[in-house]
């Protein structure tokens, strides 16, 4: 075989397995240039003129509309606090105390990135529909559950994405780990 060849064939594998991997790379990202704080994962540089092609890419293929960090922040947990990956066949509690922002959510998604179809049309929780914001928890379970509660649709994987909105800091730290909220797994 001729040298050209084998230098043709080497760069058509190598530029293949290059996109695949930026590709895989990209669909199991968590935010970017992310900082993990206990079970949770933020991106540094969303919505930010200094965002990277990675960080842009992951907001692209997640849909996210990453607004500027002093409107909002992002974090995202694929895991529960013990490290182990969020199992739609199980029940979870998600405690947690004031967050220092004007308003935030909790909404559930399968791991491409979309909302969870389920019968009860619960797809996200509120800061608005907590009683007590010192002191709140969101059971996240296939079943009903009394309180307020995130519908997994006992899909096999999922994930949970807290939004902080108009963060008290302007958005220029992330949330310690005693202020993010602990998912605590109750059974399965």
């Amino acid at each position: 075989m001729q040298p050209w060849v084998q230098y043709l064939i080497c760069g058509v594998a190598g530029l293949a397995l290059g996109a695949g991997a930026a590709v895989q790379r990209v669909r199991t990202g968590a935010f970017g240039a992310s900082t993990t704080i206990g079970p949770w994962s933020t991106g540094k540089d969303f919505g930010t003129t200094g965002a990277s092609a990675y960080t842009r890419a992951v907001v692209s293929l997640r849909g996210i509309l990453a607004l500027p960090a002093h409107e909002a922040r992002y974090y995202n947990a694929a895991v529960d606090s013990a490290g182990q990956p969020l199992d739609g066949k199980c029940r979870y509690r998600v405690t947690g105390k004031a967050i220092p922002a004007k308003w935030w959510s909790l909404t559930l998604y399968d791991h491409p990135g979309y909302l969870v179809a389920n019968q009860a049309n619960i797809f996200s929780v509120a800061s608005a529909k907590v009683s007590n914001p010192a002191s709140w928890s969101v059971i996240v379970a296939p079943a009903q559950q009394a309180g307020l509660w995130l519908p997994t649709g006992r899909i096999d994987r999922f994930e949970l994405t807290l939004r902080t909105y108009l963060p008290d800091d302007g958005g220029v730290g992330n949330l310690t780990r005693d202020q993010l909220p602990s998912i605590v797994k109750d059974g399965c």
